[in-house]
């Protein structure tokens, strides 16, 4: 079941102090006088001349001015804002808790780096307590042990009523860092808003001259991207892992679901999020994650975070969807998919004329504006959309190639999703195999995992409506003028009957 939260203060009465330092998110466009698109996730803004003026000051960094602190919140709040605060690190604020089970070697080479640190070990019923007794004695580190092997949330809810200093620092016996300092200070420096509640490094995988390691140092499933910003469900960064996690004690409430082995993070950051709370991803603060010890150690664990979906699709619904679009950019991929492009291109084209006369009349390029939205929203979604259906279908679509009528679609599909992956990074030969495969698990994963909760909710696409209607894709609507000239030619009409019929009457 899942644990309480607090709510978060209201972004109205927390506007960002005058005299921060802001910069417009780099990937935010201006597209007309007072249209600006970006966020997290994506969405157009409209923005009067002036708070337009204010923001294209900010796009390459600048200050707040007085007046500016609530236009500067909203934008924070949209993710196309992001503020920079100056915080000087004091470990007594951090209470830094590491949980461990049958690993002192690791805790052992964490704990050195430490050193300086308030750290609480959480023994989750390790078979050798001594070893891990002997650790916390060496580095001067508290030590509380629980009897049995709970898993990482109880490990952590534990620690958290042990401990009560205002920021918590969940860091796992197999993250390393060079300068836990430097982490920890440039971490701790988000919460100087006060609508913060968690931030989070880039994890990487580590150097090494295997295989394995090769793959997981560019392509963790800890990894989130070389992109900072707001972590929101269904955005570029939908959740950060619990590998090395800070959070503001206020905002932690009841902690992780203890009922949660796998999968824990997310479903506390999307709980967080739905209370109103900011979770920041600092890319740019890199720690490193050891990579699996084995194949087969490998593969169990992308299969247990796909069977961990099950679960999390019970609390989270549709936010577990394989993947997300609406009805008529889906149809028009697939029309595509099937050899039917025209069918795309004329969904295209609707789009464009509706995106046209519905929002965008008032433009001072209404075409333009029209066209950058369409080809954001519908032309770019092909790539993710491949994308995630191969990640939870890729057996399916290999089992489907077999068919001699499927097998050209079905292998289109699948090379085009599997290389998405590929889209920011040139690979290795040898990761092409390895990333097949981490699919494949994954997929495994999902669907063991529907199978365990009696759920389909992950094998179940979202697909969301339009404002599109069927009668503007086949063309069958008329503009304004169009409809009023047809009223005034049938009215036209109409008087002359009414004309002919009373000249009738008139000589008889």
């Amino acid at each position: 079941m899942s644990t309480l939260l607090p709510q978060a203060l209201s972004p109205v009465e927390s506007p960002i102090p005058e005299g921060t330092r802001v910069s417009l998110d780099e990937h935010a466009t201006f597209l007309d006088r007072d249209l600006v698109s970006g966020g997290s996730p994506w969405r157009l803004l409209r923005l009067a001349g002036a708070s337009r003026a204010v923001a294209q000051r900010w796009q390459y960094g600048g200050f707040v001015r007085p007046g500016e602190e609530r236009l500067a919140r909203t934008l924070v709040q949209q993710g196309l804002l992001h503020p920079h605060f100056v915080r000087d690190l004091n470990v007594e604020e951090i209470d830094v808790i590491v949980p461990v089970f049958n690993d002192d070697g690791s805790l052992r080479r964490l704990l050195a780096e430490l050193e300086g640190f308030h750290v609480t070990i959480v023994d989750d019923g390790s078979r050798d307590t001594g070893d891990v007794a002997a650790c916390a004695k060496d580095f001067h580190a508290t030590l509380l042990r629980l009897r049995e092997n709970e898993g990482p949330s109880r490990a952590r809810n534990a620690a958290v009523l042990a401990t009560d200093r205002p920021l918590l620092w969940f860091i796992d016996t197999d993250v390393s860092m060079e300068s836990p300092r430097e982490v920890a200070q440039r971490l701790c420096t988000a919460f100087s808003d006060p609508l913060v509640a968690v931030t989070a490094p880039r994890v990487q995988g580590p150097e090494g001259p295997s295989i394995r390691e090769k793959f997981e140092r560019h392509f963790s499933p800890l990894d989130m991207g070389e992109r900072s910003g707001l972590v929101v469900p269904g955005g570029p960064v939908g959740y950060v892992p619990s590998a090395c996690l800070m959070v503001r004690r206020t905002a932690f409430g009841e902690g992780f679901d203890e009922a949660l082995r796998v999968g824990e993070d997310v479903d506390f950051v999307w709980r967080l999020h739905d209370q109103g709370w900011l979770i920041r991803y600092e890319a740019a603060v890199v720690v490193t994650h050891r990579a699996r010890s084995s194949w087969r150690a490998w593969w169990l664990q992308r299969q247990r975070y796909g069977a961990s979906s099950g679960e999390l699709a019970k609390r989270h619904g549709a936010r577990l969807a394989p993947f997300r679009s609406d009805a008529w950019t889906l149809l028009a991929w697939t029309s595509v998919l099937a050899g039917r492009p025209s069918i795309g291109g004329r969904i295209v084209r609707a789009a464009r004329n509706h995106a046209h006369a519905k929002n965008f009349e008032t433009a001072d390029d209404p075409g333009a504006v029209a066209s950058e939205v369409v080809t954001r929203n519908m032309v770019r979604a092909g790539g993710p959309l491949a994308r995630g259906v191969v990640r939870t279908f890729g057996g399916a679509l290999l089992l489907a190639a077999l068919h001699p009528r499927l097998r050209t679609r079905a292998l289109i599909l699948f090379a085009v999703g599997t290389a998405w992956r590929w889209r920011h990074h040139r690979p290795h030969v040898t990761d092409i195999p390895l990333g097949v495969a981490d699919d494949l698990a994954y997929g495994v994963g999902v669907a063991q995992g529907a199978w365990q909760t009696k759920s389909f909710r992950t094998l179940t696409p979202s697909v969301t409506k339009s404002s599109m209607n069927y009668r503007e894709v086949m063309g069958l609507t008329t503009s304004s003028d169009e409809r009023k000239e047809r009223v005034a030619h049938a009215t036209v009409q109409m008087m002359e009957q009414w004309r002919h019929l009373l000249q009738r009457r008139s000589k008889t």
